[in-house]
């Protein structure tokens, strides 16, 4: 059965974009984005919410700057080739290999595993996240932690009464100051 895995760039005190809006301290360093591209290559089909796909469409021609470095372009090659689900109420269209989403966020991770194929299904965004999160849907939560504290914004895990056990299954550090921490849900 295929993991299903949430991973983001978090701020040390939890959130993935400052009260602002700005996410601009999780530009990584070239390790970390060679990291994310290895990590991207072990992915089926990625799950967005309507805000991530939207910052995400960059990538769709991005391989059209001439300025853009190697890793760069591989990034935007793997993206680009990588099956998205788009759950929106407000999109009628989405672009490159995303379609919108049929049904529910269950009823799409349902169909995912059950079609042939391999790799995880990655969920990215704080909402869907937050929506998988409540149905027991995620794996695995996958957190790349960097060394600041923005006061408050949009939370990487979901305000809600409800615990849940993590195993620890790896922990990295980027130099001396970014972390990635991966933990499995115990169930």
């Amino acid at each position: 059965m295929c993991s299903v895995t949430y991973a983001m760039g978090v701020s040390l005190d939890g959130y993935i974009v400052g009260p602002d809006g700005d996410f601009d301290w999780t530009d990584p360093q070239p390790e970390v984005f060679r990291f994310w591209i290895d990590e991207t290559r072990k992915l089926g089909v990625h799950l967005l919410g309507r805000r991530l796909y939207e910052t995400m469409l960059y990538w769709e021609t991005a391989d059209q700057d001439p300025t853009l470095d190697d890793d760069a372009r591989e990034w935007t090659e793997l993206w680009n080739s990588l099956p998205k689900v788009v759950f929106s109420r407000t999109l009628s269209e989405v672009q490159g290999r995303a379609r919108l989403a049929s049904g529910g966020l269950a009823e799409e991770i349902e169909r995912l595993r059950a079609e042939p194929g391999e790799g995880e299904i990655a969920i990215g965004g704080a909402t869907l996240a937050a929506e998988a999160a409540a149905l027991d849907l995620i794996d695995e939560y996958r957190a790349m932690v960097y060394p600041v504290l923005v006061g408050g914004g949009t939370p990487f895990f979901p305000r809600r009464e409800r615990r849940v056990n993590l195993e620890l299954l790896e922990n990295r550090a980027f130099g001396s100051e970014i972390v990635y921490l991966r933990y499995r849900v115990v169930r």
